[in-house]
């Protein structure tokens, strides 16, 4: 892999972490500054645009992958598409406004439908277009990526919009909760069909992009075993872990099985479903993340990090707090710290000879 000289010792590190054989170890991504993506926040605007042209955006991904080649650390750089993240999901089923919005700070342009489905019974007559427009669209994306991103960089994973999420995608947040109570039967089906949706989704990603050494890039997890899936329970976050374990565990579970597992990741106010998250099957990693006006999840680590059992957890850690907790070996093993704000890359590769020998 041409933007990561390390990746075959980076992959044995993370096989350990992700199959549990890690427990007294810790793993560490270094944000760097990126050029690529400082140039694409200093020329674009957030706000709504149109869906972009996906060689622009590989053309992107090229520049923003191509600074970690000399990180010695447990990264695996790839592009992630953004475009996909949830708006594709309704466009293939009949959504006709679809919209992009464009993020400077993160370089993405992501997607979300307008609730469409006035009346919860109307989903049974939704049908899945393999060979539509936003098919077709996003065959060219899958096939542009991967030919661009070809020995140079990796091609992430995206979320997953099934269960309870696809139910919000389609009839909006307010009428998806109502509709676990009023018509638990019709949601059940809703269910059943997010699920064949979203396996059609993921089984044209892997047809198209293929596996890296056996297994799948990640933007936050940077590489898992086999073909490994990126779940959300977000809907849950507003619910009491009784109503998630409810109606937010079999969909997991079962779409989980279908592949090789996957990634679950929890919001700041979605600590409260962590004991439940932790015992989903197939599940390899729980990804923490923080919000604006919200005390940040390192703060929160040592709890969080008792809570999970023996399963790997994710977090960011800003530099000027990781460095001193480095050195004082203070720091929970059994976590991947995404490490923020490192100044360059000889500081970082200095602290990863520390994560290494931790």
């Amino acid at each position: 892999m041409l933007y990561k000289r390390n990746h075959r010792e980076v992959l044995e590190r993370l096989s350990a972490f992700y199959d549990r054989g890690a427990q007294d170890r810790i793993f560490a991504k270094m944000n760097v500054p990126v050029p690529a993506l400082d140039a694409y926040s200093a020329s674009t605007k957030a706000g709504l645009v149109d869906y972009p042209d996906p060689r622009e955006r590989i053309a992107f991904w090229d520049a923003y992958c191509s600074v970690g080649a000399d990180l010695a650390d447990d990264s695996i750089p790839c592009a992630y598409l953004s475009e996909c993240d949830q708006g594709l999901y309704g466009a293939l089923v009949g959504a006709k406004d679809v919209r992009y919005l464009n993020d400077p700070s993160w370089g993405w342009v992501s997607s979300m439908t307008l609730p469409f489905v006035g009346d919860l019974s109307e989903i049974a007559s939704l049908t899945l277009d393999e060979d539509g427009p936003w098919a077709r669209r996003y065959d060219e994306q899958l096939r542009v990526f991967a030919k661009g991103a070809a020995g140079r960089f990796g091609i992430s994973h995206f979320t997953l919009i099934n269960g309870m999420n696809f139910l919000v995608e389609l009839r909006g947040a307010t009428n998806a909760y109502l509709d676990l109570v009023d018509d638990p039967e019709e949601v059940r089906r809703v269910f059943d069909f997010a699920d064949r949706v979203n396996t059609w989704v993921h089984r044209r990603f892997f047809e198209v992009v293929g596996l890296l050494e056996g297994g799948t890039c990640s933007n936050l997890a940077q590489w898992l075993p086999g073909r490994s899936l990126g779940e959300s329970i977000d809907p849950f976050h507003l619910a009491s872990p009784a109503l998630c374990e409810e109606w937010g565990r079999e969909p997991v579970e079962r779409i989980f099985a279908r592949f090789d597992g996957g990634i679950v990741h929890l919001h700041s106010n979605g600590h409260h479903l962590l004991e439940g998250a932790t015992t989903l099957k197939g599940l390899r990693l729980i990804v923490f993340g923080d919000e604006p006006f919200n005390p940040p999840v390192y703060l929160k680590l040592d709890e969080l990090a008792r809570r999970r059992g023996d399963v790997p957890i994710w977090l960011a850690y800003p530099f000027d707090a990781f460095a001193p907790a480095l050195e004082a070996k203070t720091l929970p093993r059994n976590v991947f710290y995404n490490v923020t704000g490192v100044p360059d890359r000889a500081t970082a590769n200095d602290l990863m000879e520390a994560v290494k020998a931790y």
